[in-house]
This record gives C-alpha cells, sequence and structure tokens, in this order.
C-alpha cells in the first residue's frame, strides 16, 4: 500500500512474513485515518437559508405560476428537513417526507429533482463535490409499473354533447346568466375542436387575437409562444362552429381583454359533476382535449396536422429545423378532417 511507513527494512520483510498481521501492524499517518474515517454516513456539510432563496429565485425566475409553487414546496420541504446540514440523516429524512406526504411518480419528481439540483449548485458554488455526493439519498422509488396500451380515460362525442346540454338546462333554469352560458359554450367547442391546453393556452387568449382570426379568409388563430405549456408559437384553425359561437362574445370588448371567463367555467364544472359515459369520473376541463386527440384517431385526422395543432410530439430535428406550416395550409388540411364534424346532429 503506498500509505505504509515502515520504521526499516528488516521491518518490512516481518510483515511480509505475516500477512495476517501486514495491515494491523502498519503505521498510519493522520491524513491516512482521516481519509478512511471521512464517509456519507459521518459527513456533515453546511448550507445557509441565503443560498437556498437564491438558488430558488434563480430557478423560478420565468416560470409559470404552477410550476414556481412545486419549487417552493420542495425548498420548505428540504429546510424543514435539513436545517441548513447535508447529511446522510438529514438527506433520507427529507427523501422519507416526501414519500409520506405524497404519493404520484410526479410529486416525487419535482421534489427529489430539485433537492438534487440544489446539491449540484452548492457543489459548484462552494468548489466542492461532496455535495454532491449526496444526491445517492435522493434516488425515486422504483415500482413495478404496469404496462398499458392506451389510456383508461376515454371521451367521447356524447360527453362532449352532455356538457353542452347541462350548461343548457343551467341557463334555462336560472342557474347561470344568458352570457355564462355562451362563454362556457364557446370555451367547450373551442377545446374540443382545436385541443389546445385549458389552463396554459385557452384561458390566456385575448379578444384581439380571436377579432383577427375571424376576419380572415381561412380563420386561424395564432398561438403565442407564452400561451403555450411548450413555448411554441403556432396556429390554430377556427372551425364554423366555433366562430358562430365566439362571435357573440367579440362585440363591445377591449382586445386585450382575456377571452374566456376561465376560472368561473372551471368551478361550476366542479360544481355539476358531469359523469363520462365510458370511464370512471367526471368531467374536467382537460377532457376537451383529449377528446379532439381521440377522437381525431376517428375521423382520421392528419398526424402531422395534429401534433402541429396541439402542440404534442413536436420535438426532435425535423420540427426544430424542417416544418414550418403556412397558416392558410393548417387551416385547409384541418378542415379536410373536422369540417363535417358537428354536436347534436
Amino acid at each position: 500500500m503506498s500509505t505504509h511507513t515502515c520504521s526499516s527494512p528488516n521491518q518490512k520483510s516481518e510483515y511480509e512474513k505475516d500477512s495476517g498481521s501486514q495491515l494491523k501492524n502498519v503505521p498510519r499517518t493522520s491524513s491516512t485515518l482521516n481519509k478512511r474515517e471521512e464517509t456519507l454516513s459521518t459527513l456533515t456539510l453546511p448550507y445557509s437559508e441565503d443560498e437556498l432563496t437564491y438558488f430558488v429565485n434563480f430557478r423560478t425566475t420565468g416560470l409559470a405560476k404552477k410550476s414556481c409553487d412545486w419549487i417552493l414546496l420542495a425548498a420548505r420541504h428540504l429546510w424543514c428537513n435539513t436545517g441548513g446540514i447535508i447529511s446522510q440523516e438529514t438527506v433520507e429524512q427529507f427523501r422519507a417526507t416526501i414519500l409520506t406526504k405524497y404519493k404520484s411518480e410526479w410529486s416525487y419528481g419535482k421534489t427529489l429533482a430539485f433537492a438534487r439540483s440544489f446539491l449540484k449548485y452548492l457543489t459548484r458554488i462552494r468548489l466542492d463535490t461532496r455535495y454532491h455526493a449526496f444526491c445517492i439519498f435522493l434516488e425515486r422509488p422504483k415500482h413495478v409499473k404496469a404496462r398499458k396500451a392506451v389510456t383508461s380515460r376515454i371521451v367521447t362525442r356524447e360527453d362532449v354533447e352532455n356538457v353542452l346540454e347541462r350548461i343548457r338546462a343551467a341557463e334555462r333554469e336560472g342557474r347561470i346568466s344568458s352570457y355564462r352560458a355562451l362563454q362556457y359554450t364557446a370555451f367547450v367547442l373551442f377545446g374540443a375542436f382545436t385541443g389546445q391546453r385549458s389552463m396554459a393556452t385557452i384561458s390566456r387568449l385575448n379578444v384581439g387575437q380571436f377579432k383577427t382570426a375571424v376576419k380572415m379568409e381561412r380563420p386561424v388563430l395564432q398561438v403565442l409562444s407564452h400561451q403555450d405549456k411548450i413555448r411554441m408559437e403556432h396556429y390554430c384553425p377556427l372551425h364554423p362552429r366555433v366562430i358562430a359561437a365566439i362571435s357573440p362574445l367579440l362585440d363591445g370588448r377591449r382586445d386585450n381583454e382575456l377571452m374566456f371567463v376561465y376560472n368561473s367555467l372551471q368551478m361550476w364544472v366542479k360544481r355539476e359533476k358531469i359523469p363520462l359515459s365510458r370511464t370512471k369520473g367526471n368531467f374536467v376541463l382537460s377532457d376537451l382535449r383529449k377528446f379532439a386527440e381521440q377522437y381525431g384517431d376517428i375521423i382520421l385526422w392528419d398526424q402531422s396536422n395534429r401534433a402541429y395543432i396541439l402542440t404534442h410530439g413536436v420535438s426532435g430535428v425535423v420540427w426544430a429545423h424542417y416544418k414550418h406550416p403556412l397558416p392558410e395550409y393548417v387551416y385547409d388540411i384541418y378542415m379536410k378532417y373536422w369540417k363535417g364534424v358537428s354536436f347534436f346532429r
């Protein structure tokens, strides 16, 4: 061993004769002892609350509120469980808290990934690679996953029609105003015909965008990058049924005003508890996107056109460097498949 120190050649010869006592009798320096005794089970490393706060602010800059909420939550759990000390005990305690408090793989991924990123940050900011070593205690639990060929949540045309009928019934019974009924109907039709994400996109669209779109010969709404979950600017065709539902809501409104009363509709849907026909559970606004995707299979909707409009599955070299759909062709291809689709036929 390179760290062996021998007092004389004769002593070394005795060690070689007695292999059982070779390691026991070798004198070790204090530096050798420290290296051998310093393991993750005994090591403790500090960090400050200011460092955690700075990292949180850095990570949340420019993110959507929902993403920021998870980062803040993960940071709070990390500080409460570690108290500014990184050790095997505190990191394992943080992991145990997360696995006990949350039950979904998505939640595990968000919170544990934040902690790993913070350890990497400490490694760089403090120039100490030992922080990063504690990532081994933040592994996600290994589960045997059941292989599913398709989603268990099915949304049919009858389900969309049922939602529209519920809106009409609520208006007839005086439970919602005529204006609310127009708003809810327009939202449901737009979501079902286009498959746009309800919260990330539809709730952010403004009146001016629709005013511009309905004036076009081939009406397409231009969704801006900040209005899309994956920050992809794209054109969204407006079906004639959607235009008919949207038009009464445009008169007299400011261009910068949000088009839909998203929060109002979301709360109404929760109260109504509208059941789905082919699966357990009640209708939620995100089911409109599932309907567009699933019904697209029935009408054999072109995959490239579908992926572009839904901004789903558009990663890769082809989409990043080659495809650039023009609005008129996006509309023409879309209408080739959706033109004959309507509700309450």
